[in-house]
C-alpha cells in the first residue's frame, strides 16, 4: 500500500519522464508499479484523498453469525466434557448425536477470539526445550571422542571389540585397544592409560571425553575412573572451533 505522498511523487515522475519521450509502460516499471495503477489513480481520487481501503465500509456478511450463534459456539466449546478438546474432536462428537453448531474453522475462530486456542486441555502445555550444550575443541587434547565397535573376525559369528579414543581438534587417536568381549573395565584401563600417555595429570583444564549413550561407556567402573582423572563425561554434540555445520 502506497501512501499519498508516495504515490504523487512516483505519478509526478512519471509524468515528467513520459513528457520527455519515455514510453509509459517502461517509466511505470521503473518506478515499481504498473501502468494500470498509475490509471487508477488518475481516474479516481487517488492522487488527492489516497488509498481509500483502509477507510472502506464493508458489510457484514449474510451468512456471519449472530451475537447469539457465537456465544452459544463458546458456550458448548466451555462445557465440561468438550473443555478440553480442540475443534476437530468437538464437531465430530457432536455430528455423531446429529447436532450441527458450527465447522472446525468458525469454532476455531471464536476460540481464538477469546484466548482459548493457546492450550485446552489438563495437560501441561508444552515447552520449548533448551537445545543441548556443546563442547567446541579450540586446540588438542581438550575434546575426546571416544565409543567402541566390532570387528568381523575369520570365524563366522565371532567378533572382536575395538575400543578408540580420538581428538577432536587433532583427529589424533590418541588410545585404543581391541579385546575379545565387550567390558567396562576395558573402557575404564584404556580411558586410563590413555591419560597417562598424553600428560592429563598436568594439564590444568582436563580434557571432555564425549561419547555415546551404550551401556558400557556409561558404566559406573567408567565413570568412576572418569572421576578419579578429572576427566568430564559428556553425551552432547561436539565441535571444533570452525565447523559451521
Amino acid at each position: 500500500m502506497i501512501d499519498l505522498e508516495d504515490r504523487q511523487s512516483l505519478a509526478h515522475d512519471i509524468h515528467t519522464a513520459h513528457k520527455a519521450g519515455a514510453r509509459l509502460r517502461l517509466a511505470c516499471e521503473t518506478a515499481g508499479i504498473d501502468v494500470r495503477t498509475l490509471q487508477r489513480w488518475n481516474a479516481g481520487e487517488g492522487l488527492v484523498s489516497g488509498d481509500g481501503r483502509p477507510h472502506a465500509v464493508r458489510p457484514q456478511p449474510s451468512h456471519a453469525l449472530s451475537a447469539a450463534e457465537r456465544a452459544e459456539v463458546l458456550r458448548v466449546a466451555n462445557e465440561p466434557r468438550f473443555a478440553d478438546m480442540p475443534p476437530a474432536r468437538i464437531v465430530p462428537m457432536l455430528a455423531d448425536q446429529g447436532v450441527y453448531i458450527a465447522s472446525e474453522s468458525t469454532f476455531a475462530r471464536v476460540l481464538r477470539e477469546h484466548g482459548q486456542t493457546a492450550h485446552r486441555g489438563r495437560a501441561k502445555a508444552p515447552k520449548a526445550g533448551r537445545p543441548p550444550t556443546t563442547h567446541i575443541a579450540c586446540a588438542p587434547r581438550e575434546v575426546w571422542c571416544w565409543d567402541m565397535t566390532y570387528l568381523p573376525a575369520e570365524v563366522v559369528g565371532q567378533w572382536f571389540y575395538l575400543y578408540l579414543i580420538l581428538d577432536l581438534y587433532s583427529r589424533k587417536i590418541v588410545g585404543w585397544e581391541v579385546h575379545e568381549g565387550d567390558d567396562a573395565s576395558h573402557a575404564a584401563h584404556l580411558v586410563r592409560r590413555t591419560a597417562l600417555a598424553e600428560g592429563i595429570a598436568t594439564l590444568a583444564d582436563k580434557p571432555v571425553l564425549h561419547g555415546d549413550n551404550g551401556s558400557t561407556l556409561k558404566a559406573t567402573t567408567v565413570l568412576a575412573m572418569l572421576h578419579w582423572l578429572g576427566v568430564k563425561p559428556s553425551y552432547s554434540r561436539p565441535r571444533v572451533s570452525d565447523d559451521n555445520a
